[in-house]
């Protein structure tokens, strides 16, 4: 065992972290067959009133864990949450903030589908206050678009992005998959220089990974080998990196001054408040204890009166915090600053001296004792990584 035991929290060393707020709404045109998230096909009407009526209830229940921190963040993702009017989501942020103070910077985020339907309101969403989207484009050729089941073609998704700029959304994502069914290394960088020439701040560019409990999972389809996506991965960072874009978490790559701010906070071991069918929280008292919640994931259950919000709850151990706050910050390409650690853990850096030590040896960690930061050989090996964190 490469860990100390870990004593418990030190209200003395711990601080309270930043907060943000992640808003769940669980419905989908239609389910992608490698969707794993808590997402559902839409009936012909939306329950938009009822719906943004449960998520106030339950944001009134969790108010007293935000302990008078204003929101940094606040986050709507899916499902599709640009399937909302922007009548609803304007009801709904502003009961939002009729709870909680909003930071003079917020980012708020909407996560949107390239679909015409949606397009049309992007400026509303931006007269609301949302200042950020995260548009899921995930391909732009036909034959990938249609193996991955999107609704969309390549001209809508190219049509979103520049509507996104038209009505104000200097700030916003482009989420893009590789390693697709009969992709390669060609295919898959004519994506990303499309997605490029759009001219986003900031790009989401991941591996497809087969999930369980999905349509892919039981119908695997047939993905390029692992010798040719090794080389779609090097040969499109090597490109992001020539067009300024800079890697800063294993999937995410941005201009300067545009890394989601929201995802910061998660990887930094920040606190989020969950609300909607099926949203985690992760949240913090003064006293150092840290507790993960999750809510009833079924919408009509979320919905039904006789039933409550919240599904279930755990407190953190002091010998669980070590692992769970590298398996975030480790993500990040920088790392986090080393006194970070027994800020958000409340345990001394002491208690994790010997597994940094043996990590570094090994090459996967950093040599700087100032920051908590892997290497390029450890963010190939993460998993190899964080294993010497564990109890």
């Amino acid at each position: 065992m490469s860990l100390a035991a870990p004593a418990p929290a030190t209200p003395g060393l711990f601080q309270l972290p930043p907060l943000a707020l992640y808003i769940h709404i669980p419905w989908c045109v239609r389910k992608c067959p490698y969707c794993d998230f808590n997402s559902h096909a839409a009936g012909p009407e939306l329950p938009e009133q009822a719906y943004v009526e449960a998520l106030l209830a339950d944001l009134d229940i969790d108010l007293p864990a935000a302990h008078g921190r204003a929101l940094t963040s606040i986050f709507f993702g899916g499902g599709t949450p640009s399937l909302f009017s922007a009548r609803a989501l304007d009801r709904l942020l502003q009961g939002v903030n009729q709870r909680l103070a909003f930071a003079s910077d917020i980012e708020i985020t909407l996560e949107a589908n390239p679909g015409t339907f949606e397009q049309a309101k992007f400026r509303d969403y931006r007269q609301l206050g949302i200042n950020r989207l995260s548009i899921g484009v995930q391909s732009f050729q036909s034959a990938q678009l249609k193996a991955l089941g999107r609704i969309h073609d390549g001209s809508e998704a190219v049509r979103a992005a520049e509507m996104a700029r038209a009505a104000g959304f200097d700030n916003f994502n482009l989420d893009l998959m590789h390693g697709l069914p009969e992709q390669d290394v060609e295919g898959a960088l004519a994506d990303l220089r499309q997605a490029i020439a759009l001219a986003p701040p900031h790009l989401s560019w991941y591996q497809l990974t087969v999930e369980p409990n999905t349509l892919f999972w039981s119908q695997p389809p047939e993905i390029p080998e692992d010798d040719i996506l090794w080389d779609i991965q090097e040969a499109g960072q090597a490109l992001l990196a020539a067009e300024g874009f800079a890697q800063y978490e294993t999937s995410a790559y941005a201009r300067a001054g545009r890394r989601a701010r929201h995802n910061l906070n998660y990887w930094s071991f920040g606190d989020f408040l969950g609300i909607g069918a099926g949203a985690h929280a992760k949240l913090s008292d003064p006293d150092g204890t840290i507790r993960r919640s999750w809510k009833t994931r079924l919408p009509k259950d979320y919905l039904d009166p006789a039933k409550t919000f919240q599904a279930g709850e755990r407190q953190l151990e002091a010998a669980e915090l070590p692992f769970e706050f590298m398996m975030n910050a480790l993500r990040l390409t920088d790392g986090v600053p080393a006194e970070q650690f027994a800020q958000r853990t409340g345990l001394p850096l002491a208690s994790i001296a010997t597994a940094c030590s043996e990590a570094r040896a090994a090459g996967l960690l950093d040599a700087d004792p100032a920051r908590l930061k892997p290497t390029v050989r450890g963010q190939l090996f993460l998993n190899d990584l964080l294993q010497r964190f564990l109890d």
